[in-house]
């Protein structure tokens, strides 16, 4: 490699470097060791197995960047960047009616083609709990809540714990993204692209958890882009019930709950006690802020489908 690496930067496991107009190389952590570097390495092959398989479905309505090369004996990669910048609900607030139109149907297209690339697994009953590191929620709600929080909020949220505690539905296994938010979704307004990105978390998943995954929460389409999904699914494979189906409405509103309280333990388990000094009382403040925001979401969505059964 004789081009200049620009901009280092990186996340847990790996540095991300520019590599010219539109690629980037990435490498493991020079502070990881041989079984560390050899399972970042396996992780990447996995990852370029499932980016291969969706970009071979040739969908125009999405874009898919490439990985476009593992170098195994120097722990390195290429590929191609995505146009545009993270999707997030403020750029999605500046967009056209036609490019939010298009988004809503990119995204459905793209979750129907993961679903369908594999086989659809059969109907089982699923725990929605499980989906959630319960325990550090009934935590955070028994024993830490109420030294920030009102009686009426810490209450709330044990309601909403328990509810989620019990809620089961039907569902299948399919082939998905598995980290679908902003942070992997990428729109660039000038050529209208919408693109997908990090397949680390590809696999099988329950099928409504991409379908109703913290993107289409953080934009408020969840709705719209299950219509344009249950529009586009091959139904000769599998059926999906209709949006006013009651059983589809309570799966919603319990898979958008399931996101805003995985934003609540991650923000709990930051929060201190006995904060020592100026940077931990600021943290505390950030987080217990944070966690007011996602409650307020909670009484939104709760609101909404109270509605919605009128």
């Amino acid at each position: 490699m004789t081009q200049q690496l620009n901009n280092l930067i990186h996340g847990r496991e790996t540095y991300i470097a520019d590599f010219g107009p539109g690629f980037v190389m990435k490498r493991p952590l020079p502070t990881f060791g041989d079984a560390a570097r050899d399972t970042w390495l396996a992780k990447q092959h996995k990852t370029k197995d499932a980016i291969d398989r969706i970009y071979a479905v040739g969908n125009p309505r999405y874009n898919i960047p490439r990985m476009l090369y593992i170098k195994d004996d120097e722990y390195q990669l290429l590929e191609e960047r995505a146009p545009g910048e993270h999707l997030t609900a403020q750029l999605y607030s500046k967009l056209s009616r036609r490019q939010r139109y298009e988004i809503i149907d990119g995204i459905a297209a793209f979750l129907v083609d993961m679903n369908e690339s594999q086989p659809i697994g059969e109907i089982i009953n699923h725990k929605i709990s499980e989906d959630l590191k319960f325990s550090r929620l009934d935590n955070f709600v028994n024993k830490k809540m109420d030294n920030w929080f009102t009686l009426s909020e810490t209450q709330n949220l044990g309601r909403i714990r328990d509810a989620v505690g019990t809620f089961e539905y039907e569902t299948r296994l399919a082939w998905s993204h598995g980290d679908l938010n902003s942070g992997n979704v990428l729109y660039d307004p000038q050529t209208s692209t919408l693109s997908f990105i990090d397949f680390a978390e590809a696999d099988y998943n329950f099928i409504y958890r991409d379908i109703f995954g913290p993107l289409q929460i953080e934009l408020d389409i969840w709705t719209p882009v299950y219509d344009a999904y249950s529009q586009m699914h091959n139904k000769d494979l599998y059926n999906m019930p209709g949006p006013r189906n009651p059983n589809l409405r309570n799966i919603m509103k319990y898979r958008i709950l399931i996101a805003l309280l995985r934003r609540i333990i991650k923000a709990s388990d930051d929060l201190r006690l006995n904060p020592k000094n100026q940077k931990s009382i600021d943290n505390n403040n950030a987080k217990i802020a944070f966690i007011r925001e996602q409650l307020t979401k909670i009484d939104y969505v709760e609101q909404a489908f109270r509605a919605s059964t009128r």
